[in-house]
């Protein structure tokens, strides 16, 4: 089984508890018999999406740009489970998740399907995957939080996932903290 973990964090207070809810997402995986690649998105060059939409009728599942994007593509493509680790900025992602997310749409095909009522494209790579996501901030805020799940669920729909689970630590938290939001984040998927 393969888990992608995306770290959205930068080199702030929120980045640092970023990283340690990656290192222990890694750990929990591993420890669950999982292959586990890792992407921290602040170290990548990844470029902003143009909206050309090149990589749906001119080259079909790849971006007229060729950048580190393209490794994360290849990793979701073959994923089976993924966790979002991200500072929640405005009840949403860092502006660098966003980057990745807006550049993901080559996983997608340019077709429309009626999923629950709405409308959505269908995944190019069609497969059952399981979706967790996890923010961090760096005081309790309730409508933050709302916003965010909100956000989390509707973008594990456009993915079609299986499961999702989304969960919120506090950037000051312990280690100790972060990993048992995080085994329960991974338990809860049914990583077994």
């Amino acid at each position: 089984m393969n888990a992608v973990i995306l770290n959205g964090g930068d080199g702030n207070a929120a980045g640092a508890a970023c990283r340690k809810v990656r290192d222990a997402a890694a750990r929990e995986f591993e420890a669950r018999g999982w292959s586990v690649q890792s992407f921290d998105l602040e170290a990548m060059a990844i470029k902003p999406c143009l909206g050309c939409f090149g990589c749906w009728l001119k080259h079909p599942g790849t971006c007229v740009h060729k950048d580190d994007q393209e490794g994360i593509l290849k990793a979701m493509a073959a994923e089976d489970a993924a966790v979002w680790i991200t500072p929640v900025t405005f009840g949403g992602y860092s502006s660098t998740f966003k980057k990745m997310l807006d550049r993901s749409i080559p996983a997608i095909l340019p077709f429309f399907i009626r999923v629950d009522g709405e409308i959505h494209h269908p995944q190019r790579y069609p497969k059952p995957r399981k979706l967790g996501v996890i923010g961090t901030l760096g005081r309790p805020d309730a409508e933050a939080e709302r916003i965010f799940r909100g956000l989390a669920g509707r973008n594990a729909l456009n993915m079609q996932a299986s499961k999702t689970e989304t969960r919120l630590v506090a950037e000051d938290a312990t280690e100790e903290e972060i990993g048992a939001r995080v085994r329960e984040l991974v338990g809860a998927l049914g990583t077994n």
